[in-house]
């Protein structure tokens, strides 16, 4: 006897945002903190990056009910140059405090034409791609770079004892229509999906990781071993100095900028952050980069594909196609969501059912 299949329900995006502000609210975070926040995990979802939407939501009330993530405040300025700025995030949320370097950092480099932020001691930010949309929104070429020095879960190429977490880094630029958003890890792939696979009994459906001898595999369980294996760079065992080397570029701008890192005690689940954004005015003028990078643009989309159902398209097309969707349609959670979300929305007494469409 087959067993009808249901669709997957759908959900209204704003209903959602209202639910996570909510929830993170009643566990005590500061109002405007728990609406950048809510809004940054919403977003993710709605670019398709769902390990880091909504599924990081239970974790976050989590750590602001132990009081590893703090609840209200604002950064401290450790070091403020016109154009390079070093924050301590003192461990408040990273989404607020990756908005608000933003904010800083528009007019900076709108006067100056390039302007850093540098964050240590910040908690997680959640999907980078997410802050990509406000470069385009702004006219502006971003540069994000996070890395977690309180955890590692990658080994350097060669090795097999872990020293990075998958370090992404993300690069955002408009283009006269629409624009580019890069997302991606020095790690084939990252901590979030592994955890996800694990937890459902799956396995990688190619070589992802290396056991503790160094032998290449598909199961996440190696992670959680004694040893534990960890996550092959990008490349692989073939190619995975080019990896290795982005986690030293990303490493480099974090931990090494901020002063503060690895070489230091850890305190948890964090982050340091690295954000620049480039006026595109201040240099051969927005007009010319325009011309430049939509010329490689319609180069790329024209290309002939290797194959004609799946034809080649930039970063972050189909997730602002995606997001567009789903904000009229609905959007699509993935199926571990909900469950995980529903003891916290029955403790704070709030009706997670009431977002669906």
């Amino acid at each position: 006897m087959n067993t009808p299949m249901h669709p997957a329900p759908l959900y209204d995006a704003a209903a959602l945002v209202d639910f996570a502000d909510a929830l993170l609210t009643r566990a005590g975070m500061a109002a405007p903190l728990a609406r950048s926040v809510a809004q940054t995990l919403v977003d993710g979802d709605l670019l398709g990056h769902d390990t880091h939407g909504l599924a990081l939501l239970a974790g976050y009330v989590k750590e602001v009910e132990a009081g590893t993530m703090r609840r209200e405040g604002a950064p401290l300025v450790v070091s403020d140059k016109p154009a390079a700025v070093l924050w301590d995030g003192q461990r408040l949320p990273g989404p607020w405090l990756v908005h608000q370097g933003i904010d800083l950092l528009l007019p900076r480099a709108r006067q100056l034409g390039s302007a850093t932020l540098v964050i240590r001691r910040s908690h997680h930010i959640a999907c980078l791609a997410v802050y990509m949309m406000r470069a385009l929104e702004e006219g502006m070429l971003a540069v994000l770079a996070c890395s977690d020095p309180n955890s590692a879960s990658v080994a350097p190429f060669g090795g097999t004892q872990a020293v990075f977490t998958p370090d992404p880094l993300a690069l955002g630029f408009p283009l006269t229509q629409g624009g580019v958003m890069v997302d991606i890890s020095a790690s084939i792939t990252t901590n979030g999906m592994s955890n996800r696979k694990r937890a459902a009994g799956e396995k990688f459906d190619a070589d992802r990781l290396i056991d503790a001898q160094g032998r290449p595999g598909r199961d996440p369980q190696w992670l959680f071993d004694d040893p534990p294996g960890t996550l092959l760079p990008v490349g692989g065992l073939d190619h995975g100095h080019k990896g290795y080397g982005l986690a030293l570029l990303v490493e480099s701008l974090t931990g090494g900028l901020a002063g503060h890192g690895r070489a230091d005690p850890r305190e948890g689940w964090g982050a340091t952050v690295y954000l620049t954004l480039h006026d595109l005015e201040a240099f051969g003028g927005k007009r010319e980069f325009l011309r430049q990078m939509d010329h490689v643009a319609d180069a790329c989309r024209s290309n002939r594909p290797i194959d004609a159902a799946r034809p080649v398209r930039l970063p972050g097309e189909q997730g602002r196609a995606r997001r567009a969707r789903q904000l009229k349609e609905g959007v699509r959670l993935h199926a571990g969501i909900a469950p995980a979300l529903a003891p916290l929305a029955e403790k704070y007494g709030i009706d997670f059912a009431s977002t669906r469409r």
